[in-house]
């Protein structure tokens, strides 16, 4: 959530940047938002003068009562009611503003960074690089749907049965893979330095909105009604709010966290045949990394998540692109984003298996998150996180791009993980 001061001080740059992220409201909230919160402040300095002359009235009713004018002092005891009531009313009316002002807020995504390329759809989205060689298959390759079926890695169909479209049963070698890939990742992760959280996979409504799933995404979360709890979209939500309302250290700087859960997300909407297999799922298997730290060093650490996340995908031996994204297809809470892409090679698309955000102070605002700088004084820290990696699309690319009439080879960074040199 922005900030209200920051809004109010920087107006016309707010607007310029929000019009990056084709926000076609923004005019129209951020001229709300200032009037309210002139309405506010003058609420509050009426509320406080009143506040000061019942204090006032209150100490010259006791020199009163010492001096022994009784009825003077009823004729002040008299103003400090109707000064309680007017105190009252002018209280209610500036909570009410506030909440006003807060449903506003929570309507405004974050500004973009001033990197972040203009545009409106994915086609938008700015190629920094791509890496390694995309694979020449052989004639009888097949996408990766009729390999699992092929090599029973995967029941898409016995996942219905149970539960519905989306979520797929693993067995057999793609259950040992999946586990492989899961170990990989935490190792890699705790090797550079990220501290393994293991958290719930369900939150309450407080969680999900600290992070910015509320009020934007209900539609896209699963939702336990009678508890009112979300099962979590990705493992972002309960790790980041582990730092909801902690004022940190500069010296704890930085906070590097990272956890594995399954994610669920309804992906309401989605159809056609971009979604076939594990394209797209409701149910599957993420390692999340997340970092808190100093503003002053956000971008550079979110430069350096991206690299480690491309360190991954070279071992894995798969070719990937890295993705800028525009204005128009970023999310809500980031201030800049880049994707990674992995080159399908059966399917001939690219499939994205990441996406590593700067949130800048737009989480920490809602979670409270600050630290204590060397001067003492208190702010706001920066939020990042990336997936590193997402599963589902890594699978489907490792077993396309590495189809031969043999069988289907594992990169040798797996093989310790999955005991096994090839799926035949």
């Amino acid at each position: 959530m922005l900030q209200l001061n920051y809004i109010r001080d920087n107006k016309e740059d707010v607007l310029k940047r929000l019009a990056t992220k084709n926000f076609k409201d923004a005019e129209t909230i951020i001229n709300k938002v200032i009037e309210l919160d002139n309405t506010r402040r003058a609420t509050q300095k009426d509320g406080d003068a009143i506040k000061a002359e019942a204090n006032v009235i209150a100490k010259q009713i006791g020199e009163l009562m010492k001096a022994g004018k009784k009825e003077e002092a009823e004729i002040q005891k008299g103003k400090t009611a109707d000064l309680k009531l007017r105190e009252k009313n002018l209280d209610e009316a500036l909570k009410s503003i506030e909440e006003d002002i807060q449903n506003l807020l929570v309507q405004v995504p974050n500004t973009p960074s001033t990197k972040v390329p203009a545009g409106k759809t994915p086609e938008d989205n700015e190629v920094v690089n791509e890496q390694g060689t995309k694979p020449e298959l052989h004639a009888a390759a097949v996408p990766h749907w009729e390999l699992t079926t092929k090599y029973n890695l995967i029941d898409f169909e016995l996942g219905v049965k149970l539960t519905g479209p989306g979520f797929p049963v693993y067995k057999g070698k793609g259950a040992r893979l999946q586990r492989a890939l899961i170990n990989y990742f935490l190792d890699k992760a705790t090797a550079a330095g990220y501290l393994e959280i293991q958290p719930p996979i369900m939150v309450n409504e407080d969680s999900a909105y600290a992070t910015g799933q509320l009020p934007d995404k209900e539609g896209q979360m699963y939702h336990a009604q009678i508890d009112n709890f979300y099962l979590i979209p990705t493992a972002e939500v309960p790790i980041t709010n582990i730092y909801r309302d902690v004022i940190l250290k500069e010296s704890d700087f930085p906070v590097k966290n990272c956890g594995y859960t399954p994610c669920f997300r309804r992906e309401a909407g989605s159809y056609g045949k971009d979604v076939r297999g594990l394209n797209r799922l409701h149910q599957f298997d993420k390692i999340e990394i997340v970092q808190i730290t100093h503003p002053d060093k956000s971008y550079d650490t979110l430069e350096e998540m991206r690299e480690y996340v491309a360190s991954i995908l070279k071992e894995l031996e798969l070719p990937f692109r890295t993705l800028k994204l525009c204005g128009g297809d970023m999310s809500f809470a980031s201030a800049l984003t880049y994707d990674m892409e992995v080159w399908s090679a059966a399917q001939k698309r690219w499939l994205e298996v990441s996406s590593v955000s700067n949130f800048e102070t737009f989480q920490t605002n809602r979670l409270k998150c600050r630290f204590k700088g060397a001067d003492g004084k208190t702010q706001l820290a920066h939020s990042l996180n990336g997936s590193a990696l997402a599963l589902p699309r890594i699978v489907a690319s490792l077993l396309e791009n590495n189809q031969t009439p043999e069988g289907i080879k594992i990169p040798k960074v797996l093989v310790p993980y999955t005991g096994f040199e090839i799926i035949n």
